[in-house]
């Protein structure tokens, strides 16, 4: 499809997809911008004029991971389990030229969806590959990706086998050394979800931080928090800085406040794992 096919085309796209109801939707500030939702929950928001764009808050939490991963400009080796409409993909090769990416999206109907509506740049390295998260970071090689990026969804929560220990050892095994790991973690009062996501990095992963929103790290409303880990240190001062200066300022916890926040939860085990909580009624609008 062409921009200006785009352009004259601007009404909302609807499709069956593996997930339920897929709806694309034109943002009426952006001319070439478009959220996606399923059902009626926010999954993506993508600029085709402006790759760098990152409309939601979590999103921009991770586009500060990417940008404070290495040197400006350097390219890197990513890996998105979760899809959606490649949003973080999009943004890492504008970002960051002549990276590779490798993206696992279990829903191949949404895939196509995007990828007919909303098309990639040719030049940009990214390979989709179908199939669940876990069994596709279990086929990549050891030490390959720079940063493994984890937001994934089914239903609004995240999968059980995706929040464990073990999980986050797969994803260890494919991080480099000074790779670093960012999932995106929904959750709210009393945060027995996030607290546990937090002591399962600490299991598996030397340093971590928080970055949220305050009335979601005080359990005041269901929200999505970033947690990153990773065997080095990581840049907290610079995370702080630019979280606090978002249009939504966020907070970042790291050290001994994070410590007081896990608040002695224990670390999630394949035995122990559950989805991450359903979201309240009305939590879409």
């Amino acid at each position: 499809m062409t921009r200006g096919n785009r352009r004259r085309g601007r009404e909302a796209v609807v499709a069956e997809v593996g997930g339920g109801i897929a709806s694309l939707v034109p943002d009426p500030d952006r001319s070439e911008a478009w959220a996606l939702l399923l059902g009626d929950a926010p999954q993506s928001h993508v600029d085709l004029d402006d790759p760098t764009h990152l409309e939601f808050e979590y999103q921009r939490r991770l586009g500060h991971a990417v940008d404070l991963l290495a040197p400006p400009g350097r390219p890197v080796h990513a890996v998105h389990l979760g899809g959606g409409a490649l949003t973080m993909a999009r943004y890492v090769a504008a970002t960051r030229p002549r990276s590779t990416q490798q993206v696992v999206e279990a829903d191949t109907a949404l895939t196509q969806l995007v990828r007919s509506h909303l098309p990639l740049h040719k030049e940009w390295r990214i390979r989709v590959r179908g199939g669940d998260a876990r069994a596709g970071l279990a086929r990549m090689p050891a030490q390959w990706a720079d940063i493994v990026i984890a937001d994934v969804f089914s239903g609004a929560r995240t999968p059980a086998h995706l929040t464990s220990v073990e999980f986050l050892a797969e994803v260890r095994r494919v991080l480099r050394p000074a790779g670093w790991y960012a999932v995106n973690v929904a959750d709210g009062g009393p945060l027995t979800h996030l607290r546990s996501q937090v002591a399962t990095a600490a299991a598996v992963f030397q340093e971590r931080c928080l970055l949220s929103d305050p009335a979601v790290l005080r359990g005041r409303r269901f929200g999505n928090s970033v947690l990153l880990a990773a065997d080095r240190t990581l840049p907290v001062a610079d995370l702080t800085r630019r979280t606090a200066g978002d249009p939504h300022p966020g907070k970042v916890e790291a050290g001994r406040s994070l410590e007081a926040f896990t608040g002695g939860a224990k670390p999630v085990t394949d035995v122990t794992a559950r989805a991450s909580p359903e979201p309240p009624p009305g939590t879409f609008g």
